[in-house]
C-alpha cells in the first residue's frame, strides 16, 4: 500500500509499505476513505515527541471501509463504513468499563501514562496510523462505531477527535450558565471548544490567538469575541480588564505545546529531551481565570517536565481538570447535534489533499501557510 512515512524531523514521504493484516481476531482492516493532520501530528513532525521512530505512519483521525475482520469480531462486517476513535481501547479494563477510554490500561506498554494512540510514536504504544490507503483497527468490536446514512463523511472524520476533544474541553471547564470562558487557542479544538461552550451555557466566550485568519474563523464558526495577543503587552491584564478585574470563569487551554517548531522547542524537546512543551497558554489561563476558578487543560503535552505556575493555581484556589479525550463516550450526544445542525464539524475544513501530496500539506499546515485550519487527507481520491 501507499502510505505516509516519518523520515526525521520536518521529512515525511509517500512510499510503498506493507499492508497491515489481522495479527488478532479482534482486528479488523480498514480501508482509509479520508484521514487529517492533527495539530498534535507536528509535534511528531517537529521531532518533538520521544520515540518517534523512523518508518512510522501517522494519523489518528480516519474514517474508512471495512475489508477484513479476525475470528472474534463481532460487531462488525466487511463493507461498514466506520469512524474510529483516535484511542485504542481494550473495552474491558478498570478505565473503559469507567468509559474512560482514552486511559485503557492494556493497549499501551506505557500504561501509567496515556493508553494506545495511532499513529503516535512509540510512546503511545507505536500503533502506524491512517495517513496511508489502509490501516490495521485492534480491538474492532470496541472502537469503531458504523457512520450512520444521514451523516457527512467529512463531519465524521472530524468526530473522531477534534470536535470531541473541543467539546470535552468544555465539559471539563464545568460551564455554568452566564460564564465567561476564555479560549486559548483558535486551532480545530480551541473552535470546537468554543462553540460548544455555548452548548454548556456560558453568557461570553472570548477566544484567543496571534493568527488573524484563524481569530476569523472564530468569530464566524463559534460566534465569539476574539482577541490577537500580539496587540497587547499583558494579555492578562488586558483580559481581566475585559472582565471587571475579576477574571474569566473558566478558561480552555487549547494550545499546549506549542505546534510551531521554535528552536528553543526543539532543542529543549527533540535534542535535550527535557520538557514536554512551553506552558505559556497554560499559565495564561490560570492567571487569567479568577480566584475559585476553572481552568480545563486539553491542549497536547509530552510526557516531560513542563514549567507550570502550580502554586499561583494553588493559592487562587483553583479547579484543574485534564485528560486525553474519550470520544466514543461523546458520541451519542454529538451525533444528536450534527444531525439536528447544532454542530457541522466540517465547516472548519479548509484543504482537501491527495495522499501523494501529504508532505507539501505538512508544510502548509505546520507553516500556517494559505490560511490553513484542517487539512483532510484523501488516500483513494483526488483532493478537491
Amino acid at each position: 500500500m501507499r502510505a505516509m512515512v516519518y523520515r526525521g524531523p520536518y521529512r515525511v514521504r509517500v512510499e510503498e509499505k506493507e499492508r497491515p493484516s489481522i495479527e488478532h481476531p479482534n482486528d479488523a482492516i480498514v480501508r482509509v476513505t479520508l484521514s487529517a493532520i492533527c495539530g498534535s501530528d507536528l509535534h511528531l513532525y517537529h521531532g518533538m515527541m520521544p520515540d518517534t521512530r523512523v518508518g512510522m505512519t501517522f494519523g489518528h483521525e480516519f474514517t474508512g471501509v471495512v475489508e477484513e475482520i479476525g475470528a472474534s469480531v463481532q460487531n462488525l462486517q466487511r463493507g461498514d463504513r466506520v469512524l474510529v476513535p483516535f484511542h485504542i481501547s481494550c473495552g474491558s479494563c478498570f478505565f473503559c468499563v469507567r468509559e474512560l477510554y482514552s486511559n485503557c490500561h492494556n493497549t499501551n506498554a506505557n500504561a501509567s501514562a496515556v493508553g494506545g494512540i495511532y499513529g503516535y510514536s512509540h510512546t503511545a504504544g507505536g500503533y502506524d496510523g491512517a495517513q496511508g490507503e489502509y490501516v490495521r483497527v485492534p480491538f474492532a468490536d470496541v472502537g469503531p462505531s458504523k457512520i450512520p446514512e444521514w451523516m457527512d463523511e467529512e463531519d465524521a472524520v472530524l468526530l473522531t477527535d477534534a470536535c470531541p476533544t473541543g467539546y470535552f474541553a468544555a465539559e471539563l471547564g464545568d460551564i455554568k450558565e452566564g460564564d465567561v470562558v476564555v479560549v486559548f487557542g483558535a486551532g480545530p479544538v480551541g473552535l470546537f471548544a468554543a462553540e460548544s461552550s455555548w452548548l454548556m451555557g456560558a453568557g461570553r466566550v472570548i477566544v484567543v490567538d496571534h493568527l488573524d485568519y484563524r481569530l476569523e474563523k472564530a468569530k464566524d464558526f463559534a460566534q465569539a469575541e476574539t482577541i490577537n495577543f500580539t496587540e497587547h503587552d499583558d494579555i492578562v491584564m488586558h483580559l481581566k480588564k475585559m472582565t471587571d478585574f475579576l477574571g474569566a470563569d473558566v478558561c480552555i487551554d487549547a494550545v499546549g505545546c506549542e505546534s510551531d517548531g521554535s528552536f528553543f522547542q526543539v532543542l529543549t524537546s527533540s535534542k535535550m529531551k527535557l520538557q514536554g512543551g512551553s506552558p505559556v497558554a497554560l499559565n495564561w489561563a490560570i492567571d487569567s481565570v479568577r480566584k475559585a476558578g476553572n481552568v480545563s487543560a486539553i491542549g497536547g503535552y509530552g510526557p516531560l517536565f513542563s514549567a507550570v505556575k502550580f502554586g499561583d493555581a494553588m493559592n487562587k484556589g483553583l479547579t484543574i481538570r485534564t485528560n486525553q479525550c474519550s470520544v466514543k463516550r461523546h458520541w451519542p450526544r454529538l451525533f444528536e447535534h450534527v444531525r439536528n445542525g447544532v454542530l457541522k464539524p466540517s465547516e472548519i475544513v479548509t484543504h482537501r489533499i491527495p495522499l501523494e501530496e501529504i508532505a507539501e500539506g505538512y508544510h502548509i499546515f505546520s507553516s500556517k501557510l494559505d490560511n490553513c485550519i484542517k487539512p483532510l487527507i484523501q488516500p483513494h481520491a483526488q483532493a478537491a
